[in-house]
């Protein structure tokens, strides 16, 4: 695992915790053009990337954490930070939902929050703050298609898109798992999109059309 974030204190203490917890740090650094340097060196399961990091402290995480879902697919990209930028969102998730996570360090109260998000990350799943969700589903209802979808199921297309099973998704919204399948299914025709062979396409076709 590669960890990339400018403040010292935090990336410090990201990386003992995380060896506490297992897993191998490979490199922790500060800034992006190291991050770019040390994944092309020696490419990890995983990057957890900060968004702010010098020189410009504005977007330079983000676009080495796109760069890297470009040049290498098969690395799992955590970003970890205080910022939401939704366009660069909609971006990190347009080549597909496996191995990407975007969480919010203010809203991340338990430390096995951050250690789930990287367990499914490093599983090829997603793993989505919820108010990223939400940011990326804010169209106008003039001509977006969510506006068709009833609370219910914008609910559990939201839970779904955090990269939540069906089952968790009934755990979370208090449902049965039959209703989670039928607003499931309701979600996929209302928004014109193919009933997929497998669970990681379906995901994949609601988060690039939310993306788009």
């Amino acid at each position: 695992m590669i960890l990339a974030e400018d403040s010292t204190l935090l990336r410090e203490g990201l990386v003992r915790l995380l060896a506490e917890e297992g897993h191998e740090v490979t490199a922790a650094v500060g800034d992006a053009a190291s991050l770019l340097h040390q994944v092309a060196a020696r490419p990890p399961d995983i990057a957890v990337v900060d968004i702010r990091m010098p020189p410009t402290h504005t977007d330079e995480g983000l676009r080495a954490a796109l760069e890297i879902r470009r040049r290498h697919p098969r690395v799992g990209v955590l970003v970890l930070s205080q910022h939401l930028e939704r366009h660069y969102a909609a971006q990190l998730l347009a080549p597909g939902t496996e191995r990407v996570g975007y969480l919010l360090k203010d809203r991340v109260a338990q430390v096995e929050e951050f250690l789930d998000a990287l367990a499914r990350v490093h599983e090829g799943g997603t793993a989505l703050d919820p108010e990223v969700v939400r940011q990326l589903v804010v169209r106008s209802a003039h001509s977006d298609p969510l506006a068709r979808l009833t609370s219910r199921e914008l609910s559990v297309l939201e839970a779904l898109a955090q990269g939540h099973t069906n089952a968790a998704v009934a755990q979370q919204l208090h449902l049965s798992l039959s209703t989670v399948e039928k607003s499931l299914n309701a979600v996929f025709d209302k928004l014109d999109l193919p009933r997929a062979s497998g669970y990681n396409r379906r995901i994949l076709a609601v988060l690039r059309y939310l993306g788009s």
